[in-house]
């Protein structure tokens, strides 16, 4: 840095300025404005040899302290090149949600921020379950727009792609479940009563609650994203010019096409995880399939089937609010994407347990 006059510096830049070479870190050129801050810096090119990104953030770094310090730059002498890079990065100002932490508040402070947002989340969940509930009274009266291919295809993602991993984690849930059963039942040998805990807790609870849990996860956070992407590229915005309600024409197909395919899915789920209990069964506890499947019959009804499946229908609607509502929600940063399906998995596996619970108890206050 050479100074021309008491109020000016001027600022030459020379040499290889790559990721190849060693280049010397700006906080001498830093100490030096601070020390002696001079009124106008010229900043010019000399002797350059090769320059890449680094040299543009390193000039970044020095224009930033001049615009916060009234000090005026001169960037004029510089290749073209750098100008235009320098003022594209100027004319773009910083997301402020794209930027991690900030300010500390105190732990009373954090208390308040989240008793607020979570109001705010439950005026968000009880406007978007009117806005879906309006929009099924237009699918009810033959007013509802979307269409038909969309929902074909959202059903072949909810159901069909995710019949492996449900068939997988039934099996290994019933073989669990089964062999935990036994080592407890052959004590007092009842072995023949595995049956009796495997089908009625798979029908009823595990096997709807593991296949909701599955979901939330893979469907539910799939709504978030794709939903989340649509607002960052203004895609739901460009609906809403052109009149189309996009409760109608992005929520209602997704949660119909679930409402449908986790009813299947979870009696994939009740079927594997009966014939999981009875591999158990059979080959280490001496019940053969035949016991095993007596003693079935006997154990279970419809009515135990039944109450899986409204559970797996209830479940179906919440992980489709909790995924679509985050997504309608999503900020306009590549962040909220990510931030609005980690929220969407949350509040689904919230909502699922919070769910089944109250089911349980109102089935048991009706005997059912």
């Amino acid at each position: 840095m050479v100074s021309i006059d008491e109020t000016s510096f001027a600022l030459k830049i020379s040499g290889n300025w790559s990721r190849q070479a060693t280049v010397k870190p700006i906080d001498q050129i830093l100490s030096r404005l601070k020390s002696h801050p001079p009124q106008k810096i010229i900043i010019a090119a000399g002797t350059l040899t090769a320059w890449d990104s680094r040299l543009p953030s390193q000039l970044l770094k020095i224009m930033d302290y001049c615009a916060a310090n009234n000090i005026q730059v001169d960037s004029g002498q510089l290749p073209d090149g750098i100008k235009s890079l320098l003022k594209l990065a100027l004319a773009v100002p910083e997301r402020a949600s794209t930027r991690r932490g900030g300010s500390r508040f105190s732990w009373l402070s954090n208390i308040g921020k989240s008793i607020i947002d979570m109001q705010k989340d439950m005026y968000g969940l009880i406007v978007f379950i009117g806005e879906v509930a309006l929009a099924a009274g237009a699918l009810l009266t033959g007013k509802a727009r979307f269409r038909m291919i969309d929902l074909l295809t959202f059903i072949q993602d909810a159901g069909p792609n995710g019949f492996p991993i449900v068939s997988l984690i039934s099996l290994l849930v019933g073989l669990i479940l089964a062999f935990v059963a036994a080592l407890q039942l052959a004590m007092v040998d009842a072995k023949i009563y595995i049956a009796d805990l495997v089908a009625l807790g798979i029908v009823r609870e595990m096997g709807p609650l593991m296949t909701a849990i599955i979901a939330s996860g893979r469907t539910g956070a799939a709504y978030a994203t794709q939903l989340g992407t649509m607002n960052l590229n203004n895609e739901i915005d460009a609906l809403k010019t052109m009149g189309i309600s996009a409760m109608e024409f992005l929520v209602l197909p997704r949660m119909l096409a679930l409402v449908l395919m986790l009813p299947l899915l979870t009696l994939c789920a009740d079927l594997l995880g009966i014939l999981g209990g009875a591999m158990v069964s059979s080959t280490a506890f001496d019940v053969t399939f035949i016991q095993y499947y007596q003693q079935i019959k006997k154990a279970v009804d419809l009515v135990d089937f039944g109450v899986g499946i409204f559970k797996s229908v209830v479940f179906a609607c919440l992980i489709a609010i909790a995924g679509c509502m985050r997504g309608m929600q999503c900020g306009r940063s590549a962040s909220a994407v990510g931030e609005a399906a980690t929220a969407a998995v949350v509040d689904s596996i919230v909502y699922i347990v919070v769910a089944d619970s109250l089911i349980t108890l109102i089935y048991n206050r009706l005997d059912l």
